[in-house]
């Protein structure tokens, strides 16, 4: 699914992204990547999206390598991911409705796929009667299971989460971790970047460690280390 083999970003003002990272994340993985702030986390997630180019090294997802993507290329490759954000990036003038459906639109969905799709998702994530509520009527939690239900909608490979429970309080936090979980074991691989510690340890999934941008400890089943 993912493969990044000796990955450098520098940044042009000589930040250091991560540096020599490699990675290997198998079809249907759940896995955590944990690290201080500064330590790359945040780097990955957007050399996976394509969001920056590695300076050095190769990263493939899905088999796709994505240096050789080209802009034309690049809406077609994101379709086949979901992401998640701490800051939920609900369109505000938008219901939760039409912000789900608005990305099956995006992917040339039909009027009907959305309608039969969009109300089974929100279900799912326990937003039914939320429908019609635009995001500044909502909670952080609802917010949150509003970007899940959209980022999942188009059934993705590839769910990625950054911080997704960071603005939740901690009640909340673990509604949404058991949905990503739940999205995993319905065949999604899912990679989340995050400081929640007690989540983390309590999952029992694998988890990478980074330190200044490079790799410090991959770990099945392991927890999160405070050695950074």
């Amino acid at each position: 699914m993912i493969n990044a083999e000796n990955v450098t970003k520098i940044y042009d003002n000589g930040a250091k992204g991560v540096e020599r990272l490699s990675l290997n994340i198998l079809d249907g993985e759940f896995i955590f990547v944990v690290g201080s702030s500064g330590s790359g986390k945040t780097t990955l997630v957007k050399l996976l999206l394509k969001e920056i180019e590695p300076t050095e090294g190769k990263l493939s997802v899905n088999g796709i390598d994505l240096a050789t993507l080209t802009r034309a290329q690049m809406p077609f490759y994101r379709r086949k991911m979901g992401v998640v954000f701490q800051d939920f990036r609900l369109l505000p003038n938008k219901t939760v409705y039409e912000n789900v459906a608005f990305a099956m639109q995006i992917v040339g969905a039909s009027n009907r796929e959305i309608r039969r799709s969009v109300p089974s998702v929100l279900a799912w994530v326990g937003l039914a009667r939320k429908a019609k509520a635009y995001p500044n009527q909502l909670s952080g939690g609802e917010q949150q299971r509003t970007a899940l239900a959209r980022a999942i909608v188009n059934k993705p490979p590839l769910l990625l989460a950054d911080e997704p429970t960071g603005n939740l309080d901690p009640d909340t936090a673990w509604d949404i971790v058991c949905l990503l979980e739940d999205i995993n074991n319905r065949g999604t691989t899912v990679v989340v970047a995050t400081h929640a510690k007690e989540i983390v340890d309590s999952m029992k999934k694998r988890v990478v460690t980074l330190k200044n941008g490079a790799i410090l400890r991959d770990v099945e089943k392991g927890g999160y280390s405070d050695e950074f």
